[in-house]
């Protein structure tokens, strides 16, 4: 699903790029390649192509990034890949939860 795009202007997720340590984990997992790397700290480099799948989150290690679940959502954008396709049994509703 390389390029693909949900809607723009409404990922929640959030850098605290001063709590940053650069470590680059967050480049390192995310699939959507959301970050970049300036003056040894990441930056955002496309919010919308956020899919909310929490990796960055998780993987960080000073806890410098947020995310919620909403209408980006990983959940939502296979979904609606689905529903795009008609795959049968998939795209049914379903965000996040």
């Amino acid at each position: 699903m390389k390029g693909f795009r949900y809607l723009e202007g409404v990922a929640t997720l959030e850098l605290n790029q001063a709590q940053c340590i650069g470590c680059g984990r967050c480049l390192e997992v995310c699939p959507h390649q959301v970050f970049r790397m300036a003056d040894s700290r990441a930056e955002l480099a496309d919010r919308d192509a956020c899919m909310e799948c929490g990796a960055c989150v998780r993987n960080c290690p000073v806890a410098a990034l947020q995310v919620d679940a909403g209408v980006g959502c990983a959940t939502g954008l296979i979904n609606e890949w689905f529903r795009e396709k008609n795959i049968r049994g998939f795209g049914g509703g379903g965000g996040c939860g």
